[in-house]
């Protein structure tokens, strides 16, 4: 199943998926002219700012299968789209009673008036349904320039995101750079365990000390109590 993935930690609030979600969405097609339109079209994704100021996070709908807005609708005006897995809304049939927004988890669901139903109706994410059936990529992953939308099969997209959050990880830690391929997967082990006996060694060494094995408990050498004197010799 095709799907569009949300990267949040890639996503620099530039708000260009909004822009091209709405234009997308207008009878025109153009940016020059959309905003011109009565009534103005109107984005399906939403940009949220994050707890700082350099996380933003492009919220959309994610078609759920079983989708809570589809089981509550009483009009039958929210269906999926069974050719793309994709949840929409029939605009005609929607009688604007907000039960969808009520019980959507992601809080995705906004209301307008629409080209032929003057009174506000359900507006969300349809997963750009015309782009996609002509083989395209939805507006919104087009236009971003950093992967915080990327398009694609989703257990490709999961495994991708897998392996790039275990490099940084392991990047983070300053033990090993992420391992390539045929690099030594036991690489960032074997640099802890020299770092920690070497750490033992130092220790040691400023307190005077016997070395510890690497139980942590006192080497075979310890101290000697002087018969005479009682002090260490």
């Amino acid at each position: 199943m095709k799907t569009v993935f949300i990267n949040p930690e890639r996503c620099i609030g530039c708000l260009q998926c909004e822009l091209a979600c709405a234009v997308e969405h207008s009878a025109s097609k153009d940016e020059a002219l959309a905003f011109l339109e009565t009534p103005v079209p109107r984005k399906r994704v939403h940009v949220q700012a994050g707890p700082v100021p350099t996380f933003a996070f492009p919220n959309r709908c994610r078609h759920c299968d079983p989708a809570p807005c589809l089981q509550v609708c009483p009009t039958g005006a929210i269906y999926r789209d069974a050719a793309h897995a994709l949840v929409l809304t029939d605009e005609k049939k929607c009688i604007g009673c907000a039960m969808c927004a009520v019980v959507c988890p992601f809080d995705v669901l906004t209301f307008h008036p629409l080209t032929g139903s003057p009174a506000p109706v359900a507006v969300k994410c349809d997963g750009c349904v015309e782009r996609v059936g002509r083989g395209e990529t939805p507006a919104c992953v087009e236009v971003c320039k950093v992967d915080a939308l990327v398009f694609g099969e989703l257990n490709d997209l999961i495994a991708a995101g897998r392996v790039r959050e275990a490099g940084v990880v392991l990047a983070a830690t300053g033990a090993t750079q992420p391992v390539s391929a045929g690099g030594d997967p036991l690489a960032a082990w074997h640099a802890w365990g020299t770092a920690e006996v070497t750490a033992t060694l130092s220790a040691a060494s400023r307190a005077q000390l016997p070395v510890s094995n690497t139980n942590g408990h006192a080497g075979a050498s310890s101290l000697v109590i002087g018969e005479n004197e009682g002090e260490p010799q």
